[in-house]
């Protein structure tokens, strides 16, 4: 091999042809965009399960659900997805007993109370979700927007060869090694963002059976009281 040539990884970029540069491009702001889409869906995540197990904490401890309503709705802002649920559920049954043709209704009071509380919840399941498709989006698609600029680098690369009267490993290494690069980039977002995906589709799996739960246990506890 011609000991002048440069196979450095800045060098093989630069060298590449527009089309290879222009999918390392996009590659590069793909991955860019899931690992901030990573972290910030970390933050979420991991605040939703710390502020609902304290809110399922402080329920279960045996205090007023009158007060429990009140501080929720100072704290709204800062409240967890759990406790807002509880907000929406509670105000409904609330607002379904103060109604005078509602007022001797079990059935119908603790009917709208679940109602609210399943809207309630389908808005944080939402924002929960919010992102997950983009990194299943980069996960699944990065490798083949790879293996495109691989494909047309080793194109360009052979194409080359055309009017070079004997090929040399040499000759064709730079050529290959740049569209090499190019799969590598792809599998370097893709692989990130479906691991990403995977942990957080299956913490908010657990995060939506934790609600659930908790709404079917907060009925009961109403229809007790109604």
């Amino acid at each position: 091999m011609n000991a002048t040539t440069d196979l450095s990884f800045i060098s093989l970029i630069s060298q590449a042809s527009l089309v290879v540069q222009l999918v390392m491009f996009i590659l590069v702001l793909l991955s860019l965009l899931s690992w901030a889409t990573i972290f910030r869906k970390w933050l979420v995540i991991k605040r939703a399960k710390q502020k609902s197990t304290e809110f399922e904490k402080e329920f279960w401890s045996g205090g007023n659900l009158h007060t429990l309503l009140e501080r929720a709705a100072n704290r709204r802002a800062n409240a967890s997805p759990l406790e807002r649920i509880f907000e929406a559920g509670m105000n409904e049954f609330m607002r379904s007993k103060n109604n005078s043709s509602l007022a001797q209704n079990s059935s119908q009071i603790m009917d709208n109370t679940k109602r609210a509380m399943k809207a309630a919840y389908q808005r944080e399941a939402d924002i929960l979700e919010t992102s997950l498709p983009f990194l299943a989006s980069v996960g699944s698609v990065s490798p083949y927007i790879g293996l495109l600029g691989t494909v047309w680098g080793i194109m360009h690369a052979f194409k080359g060869l055309a009017n070079v009267q004997q090929a040399t490993l040499a000759t064709v290494a730079p050529g290959i090694a740049e569209a090499l690069i190019a799969t590598a980039i792809g599998l370097f977002a893709a692989i990130p963002a479906v691991i990403a995906f995977n942990r957080y589709a299956m913490n908010v799996d657990r995060l939506g059976i934790q609600y659930e739960t908790f709404i079917d246990e907060f009925l009961n506890i109403l229809q007790r009281q109604g």
